[in-house]
Formats: structure tokens, sequence, C-alpha cells
């Protein structure tokens, strides 16, 4: 009895030992107790079969409120066995269990195992790395629902441009395109950021934040602003340049409030502590509208705008302002254009009243001579059609005959005759665009595609895009995207466009686009039902003979 003392005692240290560290690990990482205690299992699992071997089925249960630590080995009873290491026979298995039966699994309990060096070491490690991967998807389960906000966290380093911040339960990166240029941060700094996105990645859930996306801008005058924060106010639109200058188009749905000089606040305070978070950016905040016009107009300021023409098909707006207004309305670096273009998510040209004078004498003429070439008309009859807002044969050919007629000076005799003349222009048209099409070498068959003219084919063909085969690999934003322009005044004609796809010009629309590659599709299936019959005929055979 006296020797035994110390050793019960010496159980009750492990037990008591064991059951500690459960607690201070599940109590460090954030995580449930029973994560830890099955990770010990498992460490306790993997030394038991470097001691009677690998190839044993053993098992550890370790309880989780005393501490007793179980260990056994699983046997399959069975008449013969294979694999003595899992399977015993009927007679052993009874000297184990006396009712044991064959395909009953029992229990062959093991004596507990000391952890030598190398053993406590792996088991270590097992641990550490089932309680890293709890810790991880733990994580991921807290922030990955919280895209969209605004979390504060600790500066704990920088690496290669990127800060690293520690968001107490986490940690978060502001990649260097994400932060506020020539903002200087240290270590140990308290930074507001926008949670961007949660990545589930392989060495753990990535956080990245944001200070410089247009909705952290937005949620720091959330913050601010009760009323937005209510509902009151709702901003719209947002478009920043970090660090330098934004604007923000704002609207109340209470009459009695002014969204601007709510945001505003008294004396100036709370656009003030937006602009002291975002390091001194100056942000314009204007009122939004429905009409795209007046948003325009308001998102220039404060520059004067003279009007304002929309092409809705463009997507572009062109902004007439005022000669000593140019430099305003462009901005420095064509900042000011750039925004109040990302504001109203469309294209901005600005143009003087001299260049619009230009643009519109240099359209005017160069539509009459385009009339008085297709329609062989004189110069006045050609300059009548276009000051009467004809731009195109199509207009003249395809409208109806009153509007021709209709105007000052013609009949309806010269109105037919003119949408004739118009006609047969388009068709010369076709007929040309046919021959180049085909010298080109485009296929008859994409000429039954559906809204394809052969202008639209000679592009195509231009593009090496010659057979239906060609055609149905392309995605429909690569056939019909629209043009993208970079906000720019139109007189500078050195910066580059995106060209969109190989027929924007023609202003197709996405489902158009869509419904000519799936007709160019089609002869992909026509053979499909027929190839498929006799495999199908061949599963038949095979279902019903179970010789198959």
């Amino acid at each position: 009895m006296a020797t035994a003392a110390p050793a019960t005692a010496a159980a009750t240290a492990n037990k008591a030992e064991l059951l500690a560290i459960a607690d201070a690990v599940a109590r460090e990482k954030l995580i449930d107790k029973a994560i830890v205690i099955e990770a010990m299992e498992d460490a306790i699992q993997r030394a038991a079969r470097a001691r009677y071997g690998a190839e044993n089925d053993i098992r550890a249960k370790l309880d989780g409120e005393t501490g007793d630590l179980r260990l056994w080995r699983v046997l399959e009873v069975v008449e013969e066995p294979e694999d003595h290491f899992k399977q015993v026979d009927l007679k052993g298995a009874q000297k184990l269990k006396a009712d044991a039966e064959l395909g009953d699994f029992i229990v062959d309990p093991l004596p507990p195992i000391e952890f030598g060096r190398i053993a406590a070491q792996a088991a270590k490690q097992v641990i550490f790395q089932k309680v890293r991967d709890a810790e991880r998807e733990r994580q991921y389960e807290e922030f990955k629902d919280r895209a969209g906000e605004v979390i504060t966290g600790v500066v704990k380093r920088v690496e290669f441009g990127h800060v690293v911040v520690d968001l107490g339960r986490a940690e978060g990166v502001i990649r260097r395109d994400a932060q506020i240029p020539r903002e200087m941060v240290r270590v140990g700094d308290r930074i507001r950021s926008l949670i961007l996105r949660v990545a589930r990645e392989v060495r753990g859930p990535q956080i990245f934040l944001s200070r410089a996306h247009p909705d952290f801008m937005k949620k720091l005058f959330a913050q601010e602003v009760p009323e937005i924060y209510d509902g009151i106010i709702e901003i719209k639109a947002a478009a920043r340049d970090p660090g330098s200058r934004a604007k923000i188009g704002v609207i109340s749905y209470d009459s009695s409030i002014d969204p601007v000089g709510a945001c505003v606040g008294m004396k100036g305070s709370r656009v003030q502590a937006v602009v002291q978070e975002l390091q001194g950016e100056k942000i314009d905040i204007i009122p939004w509208s429905e009409d795209t016009a007046t948003f325009v107009v308001n998102a220039l300021q404060p520059a004067t705008v003279s009007r304002v023409v929309i092409d809705e098909e463009e997507g572009r707006i062109e902004v007439v302002v005022p000669d000593d207004q140019l430099s305003l309305a462009i901005g420095r670096r064509g900042q000011n254009v750039r925004l109040a273009s990302q504001l109203t998510n469309s294209q901005i040209d600005i143009l003087t009243e001299a260049d619009a004078s230009e643009k519109r004498q240099r359209e005017f003429i160069e539509r009459s001579e385009m009339f008085q070439n297709e329609l062989d008309v004189d110069e006045t009859l050609a300059q009548l059609l276009v000051a009467e807002g004809f731009t195109s044969l199509e207009e003249v050919a395809y409208v109806e005959r009153d509007e021709v007629a209709g105007i000052e000076g013609l009949d309806e005799e010269i109105a037919e005759e003119l949408q004739s003349r118009a006609g047969e222009a388009l068709e010369r048209r076709e007929a040309a665009a046919r021959e180049e099409r085909r010298a080109l070498g485009v296929e008859d068959s994409l000429a039954e595609m559906p809204h394809l003219t052969e202008q639209m084919l000679v592009t195509l063909g231009k593009a090496k895009i010659f057979t239906l085969d060609d055609l149905a690999d392309l995605a429909t934003d690569e056939l019909v995207q629209k043009k993208r322009h970079e906000p720019r005044r139109r007189a500078d004609s050195t910066r580059p466009e995106d060209k969109g796809g190989i027929l924007a010009e023609y202003g197709l629309s996405d489902e158009q686009g869509n419904e000519i590659i799936m007709a160019a599709r089609a002869h992909w299936f026509e053979d499909e039902p027929a190839a498929d019959q006799p495999a199908a005929a061949t599963e038949e055979a095979a279902d019903a003979d179970p010789s198959q």
C-alpha cells in the first residue's frame, strides 16, 4: 500500500494537469473545450499506435470532467482471421468477452502508455495543429458575414507595404492599393477600416480591409450622421480619389430635412470628422437627382454648365461649359470630371462653347454631304433634312412618310421619292458590304444569324471571325459589350479608349448578343440525340440482362 499511494497521487496529478491544459488552451484560443479534448485523444491514439503497432485499430477516450483516460483496441470476431491485428477468432474473443459472437466488435483494453520525448513532441504537434485548425474555422465563421462593416484594430506590423491589423480575435490586412496614399501608419496605431471581403484559404481565413473604398466613406458618414443611420437620408452614389478628393450624392426622404446640410453638420462638424479620418480628403456633398442631366450638373460643381446632351445608347454624356469654366470643370489632372463620371456611372465629355459649335458644324456638313451623295439631291435639300433632325439613311427610309412630307417645301411626291432613294442606297450599301464580307472569307452561314447585318459581318471578318464555330466560341461581352471610356475632354484624342466588344459600335443589347451566340452554337447539338440512342439502348439491355 505504501508504494501504491505515490502512483495514485501521480495519476491524479496527471489527470488534473490534462484538464487544466485543455481549459487554458480553450480559453486562450476562444474555442470549445471539446475540440481540445478531441485533439488530445487523437494525439494519444497516435502515440499508442507507435507503441503497440500502427496496424492496430486503437482508440482513446479522455473524460472531460474527471480526466480519466481509457485506451483500447477494437477487434472484429471472425471465423478465420486474416488480419491478426484487427481480427480475432471466436475462441480468442470469448476469452475477452464471454458472450462474444461472430460478427461482433469487441474491446481489448490496453494499459496506459508513458510518453517518451519523441512521442510527446509528436502529440504536441498534433494538438497544436488541431487547435490551430479549429481557431481558423472559428475566425472564418465569425467574420465571413461581416463584409461591409467598419472595424477598429491595432497596427501589428507593416510588410512589403501591406499593413497587418490586429482585430482582437483575428488579423486583417490592408493591401497597398487599399490604403490612403501618403498616409503614415506606425505599429501600435489604432486604425479604422472597412471589411472588404473574407476568404477561406489553406493558411487560414484572410480578412481583407480597405480605407480607400467608397463604401468606407459611406460607413463613416453613417456613423457621424444619425439621419443616414436611421434611413432618412441615403447616400445614393459615391466616388473617391483616396487621400485627395471625393464626391457623394445624397437624397432626403423627409422634405423638411436638407440632406446636404445634415451631412455637413453644425459649422461643418460632421463632415470634418469624416475628413479627418480620411487624412484631409476634401469631400463635395451634392444633392442626388433622378434626372441624369440635373445630377451631372450638380456633380460637376463648382463649375457652371451651359447644357447637357445625353447619349443613352452609348452611355455617354456631353457637357458644354463656358470657355472660362473649362479648367474648373475638368479639374486638376482631370480629377473633377473623373469623379463626376464615376458618380453618374457614365462617360462625361467636356466641351467649350467653341468646341460644341465646331462639332455641330462638322456633323452638319458630314451629314449634308452624305445625303447629297447617297440620295442624289442638291445641297439645299440635304441641309434641310439635316436641319429637321435626320441623321441617317435609315431614318429617312423607315419613318412615316408624313414626317418627311411635313417638312416645309416638300410634298407627298418628293417624300416618296426620297424614301425610295434612301431604300436603294441602303440596298447598295448592303450589296457592297456583302461583297466585302465574302472577299474577307466570312461564310454565308453567318448571314443567317439573327440581328446580324452585312456590315456587322464585315466587322466580324476583320476580327478574324469567319465560321459559325468562330462565332460560337465567343462570349457575349466579347461580341457586344459597350465601349468604356475614361472621362476626358473631347479634344483630347491621344488617350486610349476601351474598344468594347467586336460589334460594340452597332448598339446591340446583351440579350441580342446572347441570342446570336446561341444560334451559332445550335449546330453543335443537332446530332446529339441520334448519337445518344445506341448508348441508351445498350444501357437498357444491360439493365434487362443480369449477366451484363
